[in-house]
């Protein structure tokens, strides 16, 4: 049966926030996801999915199609206009969900939004504005998962009921998300289905409920370099990593284990941070079963990804309060009164309410394991992406692992080739720009791959990729030139005896950042010395 007469399948899109690339089971990490790990058994793994290297323009790229610059979103959801971005969802552009929503589909958020710079009057960079009929989630970037703020029904704040309930916010996304989905089986059950589940785990701040941190006691004490070498043989076990491969070198700012002071207090950041995403996994495993329970997981696309790899971002305790009161205000007391302390303090404990930490650089080169970089760079490590798709119906005799890489502006033109749907020429009369990616199913088919070039950029860290050959820098630094086929670990610079191949992709890449809309990092620079304040961070 074709995709054309097959019933049209439903679709659930789940986006992962702040994880590395091999941090679940499946992709050779020491967290627990056996949901996960369903998942992947019986669909396919990517090796070489490509993020955007940070929450806001991933989203922003994954559910238009398009760049993120081209939609407004170039670095997080403020308003640098006019001189810089927007910070707010372009007019200019559809979303799946309104292009799935003009081809029959119930469309539904539960989770994280991030694409709206104003976040207290609803607009038409709101959720419910943009193509999705229920929506239960955040619409700021990051916070408490006990006490989110922005947190919304609809167009309805609800933040006071989070405050007094025994609130998670991990379990409150599931939760809703399930319920959108016994409220689609009621009222619409001939109509498919689109659910978009976006949590917020394993974003900063570490929080978990206490069973799942006592889940991962001890998991971690060997150390991050143990660990990455562990990890290593895992991915090259599972045929994620090539076996002549190389494991990047430990970051030079991080000490080895056997030099750390505050091994234990270390040990637990990870071990909060591997619960948050056993929590996910969880969930995920939940709305996998509400769909079997009602006879529509064999026929209902599963994509599972990351919005950008680990995240270094400190928060040394001396600097934090001003840096989260700035960008992503946070409730000062728990709901029962006590004081919240926010930073890296070592020896106190994160997990509970009263605290508000992140798990650091160290951890962070674990989770990207075997990457350089991190979250905000575009090397390997802040834009490789575990990426799981699974269908039974349409894609019965799945790859195992597809090895060709692809990137965010792909997922949108491959849900709608799934969905039998058209992408649209116009939104509200007004043109819009065509779908940069193409649809991923024949090469989940098993089809040859037609050679292409992929372009990113983000706070002026720029990279293109054709085929073997990856140009990267860092801002205001040379051009680097790596052949990714045999280097993930990005350790083999062949810029200086390639100079022909880096003026060619570095042509390229500056052709398409014009035609993209890329605010040179300069304007940016120059804009934020005007207005007197330091650089948004998430």
């Amino acid at each position: 049966m074709t995709t054309q007469t097959r019933p049209r399948p439903d679709i659930v899109l789940v986006l992962a926030d702040d994880m590395g690339f091999s941090d679940i089971g499946c992709y050779g990490g020491e967290i627990s996801t056996p949901n996960l790990d369903r998942l992947a058994a019986h669909g396919t793994r990517m090796t070489q999915f490509y993020n955007t290297a940070r929450c806001s323009p991933s989203r922003a790229s994954l559910l238009t199609g398009l760049h993120p610059h081209q939609v407004g979103v170039g670095i997080l959801n403020f308003d640098d206009s006019p001189d810089g971005y927007p910070g707010n969802l372009s007019e200019q552009c559809v979303t799946v969900a309104e292009a799935l929503g003009g081809a029959g589909y119930r469309t539904y958020l539960s989770g994280k939004w991030h694409l709206a710079s104003n976040m207290d009057t609803p607009n038409g960079a709101w959720p419910t504005r943009r193509g999705f009929d229920r929506v239960f989630g955040t619409l700021e970037g990051a916070g408490s998962y006990y006490q989110p703020r922005t947190l919304m029904r609809d167009e309805v704040d609800i933040e006071q009921e989070a405050a007094e309930s025994d609130f998670f916010y991990t379990d409150a996304i599931t939760d809703n998300a399930v319920g959108f989905m016994r409220e689609h089986e009621r009222d619409h059950a001939d109509d498919p289905l689109f659910l978009y589940l976006a949590y917020t785990a394993p974003h900063w701040p570490l929080q978990a409920r206490p069973d799942d941190i006592a889940t991962y006691e001890g998991r971690f004490d060997a150390g991050w370099d143990q660990l990455r070498r562990q990890r290593m043989d895992r991915l090259v076990d599972e045929g994620i990593i090539t076996p002549d491969s190389e494991l990047s070198v430990r970051d030079p700012r991080v000490p080895e284990w056997e030099q750390v002071d505050h091994k234990g207090w270390e040990a637990d950041r990870m071990e909060v941070y591997a619960a948050q995403i056993h929590r996910m996994d969880r969930g995920i495993g939940q709305v996998l079963d509400e769909l079997e329970r009602q006879g529509r997981l064999d026929n209902t696309v599963v994509i599972f990804l990351s919005d950008n790899g680990g995240c270094a971002e400190e928060m040394p305790p001396d600097k934090v309060e001003e840096f989260v009161t700035a960008f992503v205000p946070m409730k000062m007391v728990t709901r029962e009164g006590d004081p919240v302390v926010p930073g890296n303090v070592p020896g106190l404990t994160p997990g509970p309410e009263s605290t508000y930490q992140s798990y650091g650089r160290a951890w962070a080169n674990l989770s990207n394991t075997p990457f350089r970089e991190y979250k905000h760079w575009v090397h390997e490590g802040g834009i490789s992406a575990p990426f799981i798709i699974g269908w039974p119906t349409g894609l019965p005799e799945p790859n195992p692992l597809c090895t060709t890489p692809c990137q965010l502006v792909d997922v949108l033109p491959t849900l709608l080739e799934a969905a039998g749907a058209a992408y649209p020429e116009q939104r509200n009369g007004q043109p819009i720009p065509p779908a940069e990616g193409r649809s991923m199913l024949p090469l989940l088919r098993g089809e040859p791959d037609v050679d292409r070039t992929l372009f990113w950029e983000h706070e002026g860290n720029s990279a293109a990729r054709r085929g073997r050959w990856k140009l990267v820098r860092k801002h205001a630094q040379p051009w680097e030139l790596y052949d990714i086929e045999v280097d993930r670990a990005e350790a083999h610079n062949h810029a200086e005896q390639r100079p022909d191949l880096v003026a060619e992709l570095s042509a390229a890449y500056e052709q398409w950042a014009q035609r993209a809309g890329v605010v040179p990092r300069e304007v940016v620079l120059s804009l934020y010395a005007r207005r007197g304040h330091g650089l948004p961070e998430e």
